[in-house]
């Protein structure tokens, strides 16, 4: 019994350290970690995070930042935690490497995970090989939210010359998937310029032309969902004439194909981070944000552009579908939502 002890306190003490077992691995009995707000995981880096709801549960998909030093940006793999409850997550085993698409090099960037015909499907942003040089987006799948996940195409979906109006190589990152109503899901992503296409019913197939659709001062970090008949497009944004780090806009329509209606900032910056990136989901009758910011200390290594952390926030929608302007806080929703105005 204490070999046991001893053992489960050694797997303690290397998660909180920051290791992680590797893709697919099991990492023995799965710590629960409590909800004492802002950001909302200590024990290692995360960013960008992508919420997922299936059931009675909340799985949240994040970045995995390993820089060090004055490293930029240091991301291997992509990390995944649930909740029930919204006061105690649960971390699983890295659900997928960049390396794991064959025909990438590197950088696990951001990503979302949507559940369709029985299956959940994952859309990343990596740094393509030379054959497709610049970042491009794979999809890979799964018969869990939890993994692991399998390259689906064997190819990237979305690469650099698929959209040659670009100026620079990162354009085709930060994939945000939605489905309609109607069972057609589409597929948003893009740098300065935001894109938007439908996908075949087979998930891993562009169907149709790629449009441009991008509102003002879009950055990058596109996010869609539906609320009643009113889509949103929420996103980072960045006035390069008057801002030193991206905040928070969105932007409406009643229909996907446009036109949207910019409705101004939704957060100021991140605190000590140049980046944001927001993810939405209604979870148990209620809305959340999720963002990320660079307050985090783990050991010798400070918050920085490469080592964020993500936080959780409430949201608020006015009686005309325009969301209210969210604070960013250290307690989150480890305390009660404000009452409704």
């Amino acid at each position: 019994m204490k070999r046991n002890l001893s053992l489960a306190l050694a797997c303690w003490a290397a998660l909180a350290a920051g290791g992680a077992p590797s893709v697919g691995q099991s990492a023995g009995p799965e710590p629960v970690i409590v909800n004492r707000g802002n950001p909302l995981f200590r024990d290692r880096f995360t960013a960008d995070p992508a919420p997922l709801v299936v059931g009675d549960t909340l799985y949240l998909y994040t970045g995995h930042d390993e820089a060090r030093g004055d490293e930029m940006f240091t991301m291997r793999d992509w990390l995944v935690f649930s909740t029930k409850d919204m006061k105690t997550w649960t971390p699983h085993a890295p659900i997928m490497k960049a390396t794991d698409f064959k025909w990438a090099k590197s950088d696990a960037w951001a990503s979302q995970a949507i559940e369709k015909n029985g299956k959940f499907y994952f859309y990343a942003a990596v740094a393509h090989d030379d054959s497709h040089p610049g970042m491009a987006i794979g999809v890979a799948v799964s018969d869990r939210p939890t993994g692991p996940f399998t390259d689906a195409r064997g190819s990237a979906l979305i690469t650099n010359q698929m959209t040659p109006e670009g100026t620079h190589s990162w354009e085709d990152i930060d994939p945000t998937v939605f489905t309609d109503d109607d069972g057609v899901t589409w597929i948003a992503w893009g740098n300065r310029d935001c894109y938007i296409a439908k996908l075949k019913a087979n998930m891993t197939e562009i169907d149709g032309p790629i449009r441009k659709i991008t509102p003002p001062h879009y950055e990058e970090g596109p996010w869609l969902h539906k609320r009643g008949d009113l889509y949103y497009l929420i996103y980072a944004s960045l006035d390069r004439k008057t801002q030193s780090a991206e905040h928070t806009s969105y932007a409406t329509a009643t229909s996907l194909n446009g036109p949207w209606t910019y409705r101004g900032e939704l957060t100021q910056s991140a605190k000590n981070s140049f980046t944001i990136h927001a993810g939405v989901a209604e979870f148990k009758g209620q809305a959340y944000i999720f963002l990320h910011n660079a307050t985090l200390t783990i050991g010798d290594q400070g918050g920085a552009v490469g080592r964020r952390a993500v936080t959780v926030e409430y949201l608020h929608y006015n009686p005309d579908g325009t969301l209210k302007p969210v604070v960013q806080t250290e307690a989150g929703v480890s305390v009660p939502p404000p009452p409704a105005n």
